[in-house]
């Protein structure tokens, strides 16, 4: 990384600037999937060329709030609107954490097969029709009801209410990491063996597999409060997940302490497209995560530079 830091400090234009403000290191978490650690260490290399001090600390998903609060932790890069709205609602209520903008991305997260099941399930992506279809998702350990192969259980996400509000003869069987779950998407694949998954954009592999998603009831936030809504009149979260941004949060205090690193951090931009390639070179390609990061930042010196608030 030194190097390439090197390379990435003579390309800087020469400006005044009031930066590093503090010798104190900005703590970054790192989750347990692909794309947050790449998208953490490319924010991270920036911070480290303005003069910054980081550390990258491993949290959990939606643990790391207890940190962002206290101030023991500094910015996690990705809060997604489709599992972690709730929980930085209620940390910005507190006062202590505060939302840094919109990365660009724009998350789903939701139940996804390869088109080729739909030739035994022609109902897709209808969610009335997985319960007709649901013995050949079965596993020897769900059978006769489905197999729905969720995200590990830190990524929330509700699977078990909705299967319970909607009535469906399935049974949610959490992968223990991001890659066991991709690795298993991909032996199906490989074997057109049916399977129904937690799968998300951005990633690589709804840009790589033709497949769609499941077309639940759409969100609303009344899905997920009151039971009234919906087709099951007892039960919340009988609708899909919601879609949109994908969030940095950050510890308040923060702000005061590291100014133009926030400004930065909230001036960053990247697209679906681009992350999901990104993934893909380590996930698929088998690139090292910091070999893509220096890649990405020497190859795209333009995007990363406006980031940096110019004095």
């Amino acid at each position: 990384m030194a190097a390439s830091l090197a390379v990435l400090a003579l390309a800087m234009p020469a400006v005044a600037q009031d930066y590093p403000e503090s010798d104190r290191p900005i703590r970054m978490t790192i989750n347990d999937w692909t794309g947050q650690e790449l998208t953490t260490r490319l924010m991270g290399g920036v911070l480290e060329e303005m003069g910054y001090t980081v550390e990258y600390v491993q949290a959990d998903y939606l643990a790391q709030f207890t940190g962002l609060e206290s101030g023991d932790l500094t910015v996690g890069m990705e809060i997604w609107e489709t599992t972690g709205k709730d929980a930085l609602e209620a940390a910005v209520e507190t006062g202590n954490v505060v939302a840094l903008g919109e990365t660009g991305m724009e998350a789903i997260e939701e139940w996804w097969y390869p088109t080729y099941v739909k030739e035994e399930c022609p109902g897709l992506p209808d969610w009335e029709a997985l319960n007709e279809c649901a013995e050949m998702f079965a596993s020897p350990m769900t059978s006769p009801n489905g197999r729905y192969l969720g995200g590990p259980v830190t990524w929330g996400g509700f699977d078990e209410e909705r299967v319970e509000a909607l009535g469906l003869d399935f049974d949610v069987v959490h992968a223990g990491t991001d890659a066991a779950l991709m690795a298993e998407v991909r032996s199906a694949i490989q074997r057109e063996e049916p399977i129904i998954a937690w799968v998300y954009a951005p990633h690589w592999a709804p840009i790589q597999y033709d497949g769609e998603w499941v077309e639940f009831p759409e969100y609303t936030d009344a899905c997920y409060e009151d039971p009234s809504w919906g087709p099951n009149p007892d039960m919340t979260h009988d609708c899909g997940k919601p879609r949109g941004w994908i969030k940095p949060a950050a510890w308040a205090g923060g702000r005061d302490v590291w100014p133009a690193a926030y400004t930065a951090i909230e001036n960053f931009t990247i697209d679906n497209e681009q992350m999901g390639r990104l993934i893909g070179q380590v996930d698929v390609d088998g690139m090292p995560i910091q070999a893509a990061v220096d890649q990405w930042l020497q190859e795209n010196e333009d995007t990363w530079q406006s980031w940096i608030p110019q004095n």
